[in-house]
């Protein structure tokens, strides 16, 4: 349990910072659910295939040499990441923001960011906003968070995520983009979306190596980093492997390239819990640059960074509100 939850979050706040607070979640919430996720009824053609899921999934690593695919970054229109709104939408939890190592401005990087969690608030807060300081505490480092093929075909929310500094293609931002960036990936996906449930930490990414091979193309070091708090935010139905449920969510997965999951908040049921999110950046894994890794040197760097994650966890999970009993569960 979190040393503090609910009520407790609200004490020495007035009711105006705690309304505003709430709005500003609350907007949030529904622009992800209502225009990341619903198309307009004019556009359903935007989701019939499936969106390329960023370098995380394996799968993306056999997209990287197609010259067709859709590359979007968000160029220097950054203003929406320094919104007074996010100050208040950190407060809210609040969202922590945690330095365990020094990030050089004159490499590259990508960052694994788990577990996913319902909305990856986490990941969002500290990475697409400057309400936690990022610029602060990793001078000269610039974070984009890589997301979805498919939002970016979206009207109205690609020119907001845009806006807030995402980025559709790992490889082409980090190879045509200098020094000092760094793109955040959260690895898990859909997939770990569906395991978020308080008192929960499981993680996908066995798996997963497609980020692992970018990594080593592009010669960016790796970075594990976890949200502790973040599958806390709200309860959500789960479903066992074998049921009908989780057939028809892994279905609209494989084909929406997100799941569907049956969640619930502390109020207005999109409203999540005021829980503390404490975002924890680790120590980078050096990779050296190789234009053509084979999958022996893949599978080095992924266990390297499977055991720099699962050590991460262990080293702060007192702090961060775990007992010392709490395992991490990767799959």
């Amino acid at each position: 349990m979190w040393p503090l939850q609910g009520a407790e979050m609200t004490k020495g706040k007035t009711q105006w910072k705690e309304f505003l607070e709430a709005v500003s979640v609350l907007q949030w919430v529904l622009s992800f659910i209502f225009l990341g996720k619903i198309p307009p009824p004019h556009f359903p053609f935007l989701n019939m295939e499936k969106p390329v899921i960023t370098a995380a999934s394996a799968v993306y690593s056999q997209h990287l040499s197609d010259n067709t695919a859709v590359t979007v970054t968000s160029g220097k229109t950054i203003f929406v990441r320094k919104w007074r709104v996010w100050k208040h939408f950190r407060d809210f939890f609040p969202v922590k923001l945690v330095k365990t190592a020094e990030l050089s401005p004159n490499k590259n990087y990508i960052l694994g960011c788990h577990p996913h969690g319902i909305f990856s608030v986490g990941a969002f807060t500290c990475f697409s906003t400057d309400s936690c300081g990022f610029a602060e505490v990793f001078p000269g480092v610039r974070p984009s968070l890589a997301i979805l093929a498919g939002l970016f075909r979206i009207p109205f929310f690609r020119e907001y995520i845009m806006s807030a500094d995402k980025v559709l293609s790992p490889p082409t931002f980090l190879s045509k983009s200098g020094k000092g960036n760094a793109v955040v990936i959260v690895i898990g996906g859909a997939a770990e979306s569906l395991e978020a449930s308080p008192g929960v930490h499981t993680i996908v990414v066995k798996q997963r190596k497609g980020f692992v091979r970018v990594a080593l193309e592009l010669g960016a070091d790796l970075v594990p980093v976890y949200s502790f708090g973040e599958n806390a935010l709200f309860k959500q139905v789960i479903f066992s492997e074998s049921s009908l449920g989780r057939k028809l969510q892994d279905l609209f997965k494989n084909i929406m390239g997100f799941a569907p999951c049956l969640f619930v908040g502390e109020h207005f049921m999109f409203l999540p819990y005021r829980t503390p999110v404490t975002t924890v950046v680790g120590s980078p894994i050096s990779v050296p640059k190789c234009a053509s890794p084979t999958e022996e040197e893949v599978d080095h760097y992924h266990k390297l960074y499977m055991e720099a994650l699962s050590k991460l966890f262990h080293e702060h999970k007192v702090s961060c509100g775990l007992s010392e009993s709490h395992e991490l569960q990767i799959t």
